[in-house]
């Protein structure tokens, strides 16, 4: 097998691998792998600002807000104004909403996560760089994403 075959066949299995955990979670949790990290973020602290959740998933405050409503639908997390300051809206975690983050499996990008931290310094760095080049070949280095292991749209 030639080197852009082998190439490939391993950005599909990374591919694969995300649409299986996706289908995963759907089922056991009921909620996409990007809605899971709203509420993993959320769950931190038992509530957070959308300003906060747009700044550590990179995406608009408009992408929150559609991920929050869903969230809002499912009655996993509520707006409620904030205690500590009156113009602000605290998105805060329901029962339900913790008990899907408990029951739900182990996050993928958490996996990649441990994997990549117990690396040599120099082999993140080779990834990296691998991974960056990947991106600007496909001409994805300027597209909208979040630190998750998701192949569906951004805006679920």
């Amino acid at each position: 097998m030639d080197r852009v075959d082998a190439s490939l066949i391993a950005l599909r299995r990374i591919i694969r691998a995300t649409e299986l955990y996706g289908k995963d979670l759907k089922q056991v949790a009921g909620i996409t792998a990007v809605q899971f990290r709203v509420l993993q973020i959320i769950g931190e602290k038992g509530f957070a600002t959308a300003k906060e959740i747009s700044t550590r998933m990179r995406v608009s405050q408009a992408t929150v807000t559609s991920l929050v409503d869903k969230l809002v639908r499912e009655s996993m997390v509520t707006r409620e104004k904030s205690k500590t300051d009156g113009r602000q809206i605290d998105i805060c975690i329901t029962e339900k909403g913790q008990t899907t983050l408990d029951a739900a499996p182990d996050p993928l990008q958490q996996r990649f996560v441990r994997k990549f931290a117990a690396m040599e310094d120099w082999e993140q760095a080779m990834l990296m760089a691998g991974l960056e080049r990947v991106a600007q070949m496909l001409d994805a280095d300027d597209l909208d994403a979040s630190p998750v292991l998701d192949t569906g749209d951004i805006k679920h």
